[in-house]
C-alpha cells in the first residue's frame, strides 16, 4: 500500500499540517503542527491540534514522530501539546541552536532558557535517515528562510516548510534574522529542484495567488521548474537576489512572530510561569 498523506489547512495562518502514514504498520508523523493563538487576547487554543489527534484516533495510528521544518514565525507550534497526548520524538533541525541564539538575545532570555537545542528530542542534520514504520525518509537541510530550515523527503514526496511555495506564489522570504536570499536560491535551485521531477512537493504554506481560486499546497518538481514565478528554469541566482531583496523591503513583519518564535525555539513549550503561575510572552520594541 501507499504512503498516505492527510492535510490540515489551517485558514488562519495559512498554515498546512500533514499527517504521513505507512499503512502497513500504522505508524504516522506529524508535520508542522498548529497550536491556536488569539493574539488580542493572549489565550492559547488546541482546536487545530485536536482535529489531528481525532484523525489519529480515528484511523488507529501510532505516532512515531513530531516533525518541525523551522521554527515558525507565523504560527505558533503544537509540538509539545501534541507529544503530552500521544508520544512520539519532537524533531527539528540541528541549526535550531542558531536560531535560538539569535533570538534568546531579541528577548534577553533570563528563565533558565539555554540555547543548545535540548528542548527537542532529535536533532537532525543533513543527510540523516530515519524511518516511519516502513515509510524510508532522510533530511535535506534547505536554510535561506531560516538557518535551520529542512526539507523531508518521505518515499516520492518532499515536504519543504517554508522554502518554496506553490508555483504561481514563488519562494520565501529572507530577511529574518539569520536568512539570506542567495543561499534560499540555492537551496531551492541545487537542492529541492534537483530532486527527481516527479517528486511531489508538499508546502507549509498557502496565501494563495489571486490569480487563483482555491487553496493548494502539493505540486511536483517539474511543476516548479517549469512555472515556479520566482526560481523557474531560466532565473539566474542574481536576478533571484535582486528580486527577493527588493520584494522583502516592502513585506511587513508577520502578525504572530513574537509570540510564534518565543514559543517555537522551546519546541512549541510556553515560557516558564512566573510566582504567580502566569506563563509571559516579551514584547521588545523596535527590535525587528
Amino acid at each position: 500500500m501507499a504512503m498516505r498523506v492527510e492535510s490540515f489547512f489551517d485558514r488562519d495562518t495559512f498554515t498546512v499540517t500533514y499527517v504521513v502514514t505507512d499503512p502497513e504498520t500504522k505508524a504516522c508523523a506529524i508535520i508542522d503542527p498548529v497550536l491556536d493563538f488569539d493574539a488580542a487576547a493572549g489565550r492559547t487554543s488546541k482546536a487545530s491540534a485536536d482535529s489531528v489527534l481525532a484523525y489519529i484516533r480515528d484511523q488507529g495510528l501510532r505516532l512515531e514522530w513530531i516533525l518541525e521544518t523551522h521554527a515558525h514565525a507565523d504560527h505558533l507550534s503544537a509540538g509539545a501539546y501534541i507529544k503530552s497526548v500521544l508520544g512520539g520524538k519532537l524533531a527539528i533541525g540541528a541549526h535550531i541552536v542558531d536560531v535560538q541564539k539569535i533570538f534568546a538575545k531579541v528577548f534577553n532570555l533570563k528563565d533558565g532558557f539555554v540555547p543548545d537545542g535540548t528542548q527537542f528530542d532529535v536533532l537532525f542534520k543533513d543527510g540523516d535517515t530515519f524511518a516511519i514504520g516502513g515509510l524510508k525518509a532522510r533530511v535535506l537541510h534547505t536554510p535561506g528562510h531560516t538557518p535551520a530550515c529542512l526539507t523531508y523527503v518521505i518515499e516520492d514526496a518532499a515536504f519543504v516548510g517554508d522554502t518554496l511555495f506553490m508555483p504561481d506564489y514563488g519562494s520565501a522570504r529572507a530577511d529574518f534574522p539569520g536568512g539570506d536570499p542567495r543561499t534560499l536560491y540555492r537551496s531551492m535551485r541545487r537542492i529541492l529542484l534537483a530532486l527527481p521531477e516527479r517528486t511531489r512537493i508538499f508546502t507549509c504554506h498557502d496565501y494563495k495567488a489571486e490569480c487563483r481560486v482555491e487553496f493548494a499546497w502539493e505540486s511536483t518538481v517539474v511543476e516548479q521548474r517549469k512555472s515556479n514565478i520566482h526560481v523557474r528554469d531560466g532565473i539566474g541566482e542574481d536576478e533571484f537576489v535582486a528580486m527577493r531583496t527588493a520584494r522583502d523591503k516592502t513585506l511587513g513583519m508577520p502578525r504572530l512572530i513574537l509570540p510564534s518564535i518565543q514559543v517555537n525555539i522551546r519546541a512549541g513549550g510556553l515560557p516558564p510561569a512566573e510566582d504567580n503561575g502566569v506563563s509571559y510572552l516579551k514584547l521588545p520594541l523596535n527590535a525587528l
